[in-house]
């Protein structure tokens, strides 16, 4: 039995190993590229910015977008494409999981997360 949601086969949206929702969860545990894994509580949850990857312009086979999610103790940066999906469930308090997905799933997916960064806001962590 598989007890890891992001597990599953990429060919069906819902199984989409990038990001899970949940509308009952109160954190978003947030999984960075080097394997920190982070819970962020949806209480001290600022605000979201979604837009096209400044990157591009230098580089471009780059993640089209980006997504910057603050809270009050740390910012998660995502980069990918399709990334509307996570930003309204991250709105809506229902994201649960998020990390990057290999290359070889961003074309079958219609959300993929390329990179995930977390950097703490506060010195003291």
């Amino acid at each position: 039995m598989n007890t890891n949601p992001l597990v599953e086969s990429p060919s069906n949206p819902r199984d989409n190993p990038c990001y899970s929702v949940d509308p009952s969860v109160a954190t978003l545990n947030a999984m960075a590229d080097n394997e920190e894994s982070v819970q962020l509580p949806y209480a001290q949850f600022l605000y979201s910015r979604l837009a096209a990857n400044p990157v591009l312009e230098k580089e471009p086979n780059a993640p089209p977008q980006r997504l910057l999610i603050c809270f009050a103790m740390a910012d998660v940066i995502l980069l990918g494409s399709g990334l509307r999906a996570i930003d309204r469930a991250i709105q809506k308090h229902e994201l649960k999981v998020v990390q990057r997905a290999d290359r070889r799933y961003a074309a079958t997916l219609k959300t993929h997360v390329a990179a995930v960064s977390i950097t703490f806001t506060k010195d003291n962590l």
